[in-house]
């Protein structure tokens, strides 16, 4: 009962990257979610050294395994790690986010799903960051672990 590793699968979304001097989008795997009824994307951060860098979080749906006709993903079909704050706005973070967490939480009825986050004013500094997405509440237990 005391078990989680056999009751989730944790994927890759964004790879360890440490975005230099760019306010170009990082975009993650599309995450297949069949098999699992949740998904949880979590965010890491290192030292965010650019003094007026905001990094902003989106996210896409769809049923397609390529995200064709993908939209973004409705208010109400997201959970925020801050009670009484929007998800996608409790997800981004500013250069003051150093070594911080941020989670936030799917709960739409679509297949596949897609994280982003766009840096602003990124210009003179770097951000070390990464995103793994966690899937809950599977299908068939225990869970077989993927390795990427």
């Amino acid at each position: 009962m005391r078990d989680l590793l056999n009751n989730i699968q944790v994927k890759r979304a964004i790879s360890p990257v440490t975005q230099t001097n760019s306010d170009t989008a990082l975009v993650s795997q599309i995450i297949d979610r069949q098999g699992y009824d949740t998904l949880t994307f979590l965010i890491a951060t290192g030292t965010l050294s650019d003094a007026d860098a905001t990094f902003a979080v989106t996210m896409d749906e769809s049923d397609d395994s390529g995200l064709s006709g993908s939209n973004s993903v409705a208010t109400a079909d997201l959970i925020s790690q801050t009670s009484g704050t929007a998800a996608l706005t409790a997800a981004g973070f500013t250069f003051a986010g150093d070594d911080n967490v941020r989670s936030i939480g799917y709960i739409g009825g679509k297949r596949y799903v897609r994280l982003t986050i766009t840096p602003t004013g990124n210009n003179s500094g770097s951000a070390p960051l990464c995103a793994i997405a966690v899937l809950g509440n599977p299908s068939l237990r225990p869970v077989t672990h993927a390795t990427a």
